[in-house]
Order: structure tokens, then C-alpha cells, then sequence
């Protein structure tokens, strides 16, 4: 390999095990974002009154399995929730915060 070749693996760090865990780390950001949007949407419907109780309880029991099974799936893979958080810089972070998942991040 040459010089600029190997210095650029370096900074990638190409190796398996980090490949497979950025990899993960990239998937488990994506499904977490969606499941935050998917309990705002889920929020908003039951304070505009458009879900029986029944589905409030199914939709309520759903989120907590997923946010369970999101903890689950980063311990798997040596990350922590808050690994999953991207800072996009002066646009604040990508994720509202675990602790608060019916609001935006405040910045």
C-alpha cells in the first residue's frame, strides 16, 4: 500500500470490527430518529383526541418495547443511547434527548 493509501486507512480506520460497529452506530441513529418521530406523531394524535384508548395503550406498549429493544441493540454493539446523538453543529443535535422524547433538542 502506498504512503497517501495507508495514511488515508489510518484516518478511516478501515478494520472490521470498527466498520461494523460505525455501521450499527449509523442504522440504530436512523431507527432511533424514527421512533422519536414516530412517538411525536403518536403524541400529537392522543392531545387532538384521534386515537380510542384502546389505541393509545397498543401505540404507548409499542414505543416502549422499541425504545427497549433500541437500549437492547446498542448494548450489542458497545454504544450507549447517547453515542446515537450527532452533533450538526451550530443547527443544535440530531436526536431530542432520551429523557424528554416529546420535545425538540433546545439549543
Amino acid at each position: 500500500m502506498s504512503a497517501p493509501s495507508a495514511a488515508a486507512a489510518q484516518r478511516l480506520r478501515t478494520d472490521a470490527d470498527t466498520v461494523e460497529r460505525d455501521l450499527a452506530k449509523l442504522v440504530l441513529t436512523v431507527v432511533e430518529l424514527l421512533r422519536q418521530l414516530m412517538e411525536r406523531q403518536a403524541l400529537h394524535r392522543v392531545d387532538k383526541g384521534d386515537l380510542t384508548e384502546e389505541q393509545e395503550e397498543r401505540v404507548g406498549m409499542t414505543l416502549m418495547i422499541l425504545q427497549q429493544r433500541m437500549e437492547e441493540m446498542c448494548a450489542r454493539h458497545g454504544l450507549r443511547m447517547a453515542d446515537l446523538n450527532l452533533d450538526l453543529g451550530p443547527l443544535g443535535t440530531l436526536l431530542a434527548p432520551v429523557d424528554s422524547p416529546a420535545g425538540p433538542p433546545s439549543r
